[in-house]
């Protein structure tokens, strides 16, 4: 029965009337293809202010862009006569007939994105050229003027401003729930916001480019200006990626990739001359090593300056990595591919994050072949991560290298074994030393780094005792200290800070320290240890020693620290509750143990962006401590020193000078860090601190 019904009502069915949408629901529709995010809405703004000649882009973010996303450029600005027709669909400079898609060179080129964030969002624009007296100010809604507020004219509004178009977009989706709704969070919303401005600021290395939240006194992302792409990716990526990079150039001229790096002469090419061939392209990247290894795949992808997505181009260019790199391990990889647009088809993607081109394989294939030679010419020369004696815990068999350990040593090459002559090393073995020249030591002797517990057991060697004298040679040979390397940092303070370090070294000081012996602890209460150099004892305040090396350790690392992550994270107020209560001085101050307690944790809390950035030192909005700035590897400090630390950040640190701000922290820190009680008399700071 269920089914005869069915079918009757099938035959019953009558063709629907076919109706012409209304204006405003093709806008929303078509705004919904463009504008998916609030990062696809700066995409396409940040291709606008580039298009603008803009040499100065700023971005500021509220929820990840859904409450407020604003775009600020130095750009060439929109006339007043074009601001009523700004937010229309299909409304550009960039066009003027078919035949000019076929010769487009900037980003923009349909006129539908502004008018699509306009249908979405509540739009404002504030412009200026350099030849206009004042900026004008204008609101639109669903493509149109329309008035800042009810009753007032849309005419545009003169007003304060620089050169430039500030574009602000407010309420984004605020009008279509169900798209509000379907975005993630508003931290990953910006996370993607970030990833955009990366993108495109490693692209454009002679453009500024500033990203921050609204209200933060930092900005989350900050490239300068006249910079170059290596550069730009070591601030951007970091040093452990652009320490690796290989720089390709190839072109349809080359049969082979001119590398830059192996020869000035190959530096200047004709790929970037004007060619008459619609197949000409050339192609400049930027790839890492066999050396770099991560666990997903970072793909910078720019043709004709665009940033696009291609799956095949991705997979070929991991099938060049899979003899080179470990299963599991991926590349970094920039490419910045340049077609001569007449061969190049921008219109087939709705948001332009696809482009076809001909002769695509080809290109591929080429390019492909170019990072294979340049990987096999790098791949001569690889690093290996290795460790032969450790110093840094005490066992109560004698340390030696552990089998593992030593089939894991790096052989010596055949050039550093044909270093010195046959005759010089004759004469170096005849060479007799004095007895009163003789210095008695041991590499199983220890170091000051002994005194510094290692985190991980599995790094504590041990020994068998049968070590022969090529062993000690190749030992000596490879012990090197652990090197921590200096991050890059323009803030003045900083470099300050690492110039008066610089000023201050003492050259005799730092070589004793350097081939130093650890004797012994003569005075654990004060801190007296006796060490060795050459044949001098030397006593020495281990410390405050220590205490200044984690201090220079800190302002080298500024900006760039590793976390030390704490699981469970404990509580602010919690610690400094434990700190204040245990104090004993409190009691002389005017302020109760509780108000002390809110105002060091306001203080902390309101600054925890600061901390966050300059110091990896996270602390979460409910108040707990995510993770401490980690100084040195495999070393962990006491944290039962913990409440104390975050104790002293309060009174102890200047947090009204930026200078003083960084020195005092970091001196905290290096306190926080320092093994034992540093005992040392009030009066005597300072030469301490001299020490």
């Amino acid at each position: 029965m269920a089914a005869k019904v069915s079918k009757s009502t099938q035959d019953n069915i009558e063709p629907l009337p076919i109706r012409r949408l209304q204006e405003s629901l093709i806008n929303r529709i078509a705004a919904g293809e463009i504008i998916h995010r609030p990062a696809s809405a700066l995409k396409e703004l940040i291709e606008n202010s580039l298009d603008a000649g803009s040499t100065s882009i700023r971005v500021t973010v509220k929820d990840g862009g859904m409450k407020l996303l604003q775009i600020q450029d130095n750009g060439c600005g929109i006339r007043k006569t074009d601001l009523p027709i700004l937010a229309e669909r299909f409304t550009t400079s960039k066009l003027s007939s078919f035949s000019d898609l076929s010769q487009i060179r900037t980003y923009g080129f349909r006129g539908e994105a502004l008018a699509s964030i306009s249908h979405v969002s509540h739009l404002s624009v504030v412009t200026k050229t350099k030849s206009d007296p004042c900026a004008w100010k204008t609101c639109y809604a669903d493509g149109v003027l329309s008035p800042p507020k009810l009753g007032q004219s849309v005419d545009p509004k003169p007003c304060a401003g620089n050169d430039g178009t500030t574009i602000t977009i407010e309420d984004l989706f605020y009008n279509t729930p169900t798209r509000l709704s379907a975005l993630r969070s508003s931290s990953e919303e910006y996370a993607r916001i970030l990833d955009v401005l990366t993108k495109y600021a490693i692209h454009n290395p002679k453009v500024s480019f500033v990203c921050k939240k609204a209200g933060s006194p930092t900005p989350d992302l900050s490239s300068p200006s006249a910079s170059e792409t290596p550069n730009t990716i070591r601030l951007l990526y970091g040093h452990s990626v652009a320490k690796e990079l290989i720089p390709v150039k190839v072109s349809s001229k080359d049969s082979k990739p001119a590398r830059t790096g192996d020869g000035d002469e190959n530096e200047d090419t004709d790929t970037d001359e004007p060619s008459d061939d619609p197949e000409s392209w050339h192609a400049d990247a930027h790839i890492t090593n066999a050396n770099y290894q991560a666990k997903k795949m970072v793909f910078l992808l720019f043709i004709n300056h665009r940033l696009v997505e291609s799956p095949r181009m991705k997979r070929a260019f991991e099938a060049a990595y899979n003899g080179i790199l470990p299963k599991g391990s991926s590349p970094f990889i920039y490419l910045s591919l340049e077609i001569d647009p007449r061969s190049v088809d921008v219109n087939v993607h709705p948001t332009k994050r696809e482009v076809h081109f001909l002769n695509e394989e080809e290109i591929i294939e080429n390019i492909s072949d170019a990072f294979q030679k340049a990987l096999a010419v790098q791949n001569h020369s690889r690093t290996f991560e290795y460790q032969t004696l450790l110093t840094g815990a005490v066992t109560n068999s004698e340390p030696e290298l552990s089998k593992k350990r030593k089939g894991k040593q790096r052989e010596v090459s055949d050039a550093e074994e044909e270093e010195a002559p046959p005759a010089a090393t004759k004469d170096l073995k005849l060479k007799k030393t004095s007895s009163q020249h003789k210095v008695r030591t041991s590499l199983k002797d220890r170091t000051l780094d002994s005194m510094f517990p290692v985190a991980n057991p599995a790094q504590v060697a041990k020994s068998s005792g049968q070590g022969n004298q090529g062993q000690s040679e190749s030992i000596a040979n490879t012990l090197r200290s652990r090197d921590v390397k200096e991050s890059e940092c323009y803030l003045t303070s900083v470099v300050n800070l690492r110039q008066k370090i610089t000023k201050g070294k003492h050259r005799h000081l730092t070589e004793i320290l350097e081939k130093h012996t650890f004797v012994g602890i003569v005075d654990l209460q004060r801190c007296f240890s006796l060490i060795q150099h050459s044949t001098n004892l030397y006593l020495v305040n281990h410390g405050s020693l220590a205490e200044e090396l984690f201090y220079q350790l800190g302002v080298r690392q500024f900006g760039n620290f590793s976390r030390m992550k704490l699981d469970p994270p404990p509580p602010l107020r919690a610690l400094v509750e434990i700190a204040v209560n245990a104090e004993e001085s409190t009691k002389e101050s005017t302020l109760s143990k509780s108000q002390i307690v809110d105002r060091i944790v306001k203080i902390l809390v309101v600054r925890r962006e600061m901390l966050a950035e300059y110091f990896s030192l996270c602390i979460s909005e409910a108040g707990l401590v995510e993770s401490l700035p980690l100084l040195l590897k495999d070393y962990t400090p006491n944290l039962n020193n913990l409440p104390s630390f975050f104790m002293r950040l309060g009174p102890q640190v200047d947090w009204t000078s930026e200078m003083e701000c960084f020195d005092n922290f970091l001196r905290e820190l290096a306190y926080f860090y320092t093994p034992g009680e540093t005992v040392v008399p009030a009066s005597a700071s300072d030469d301490a601190a001299a020490q």
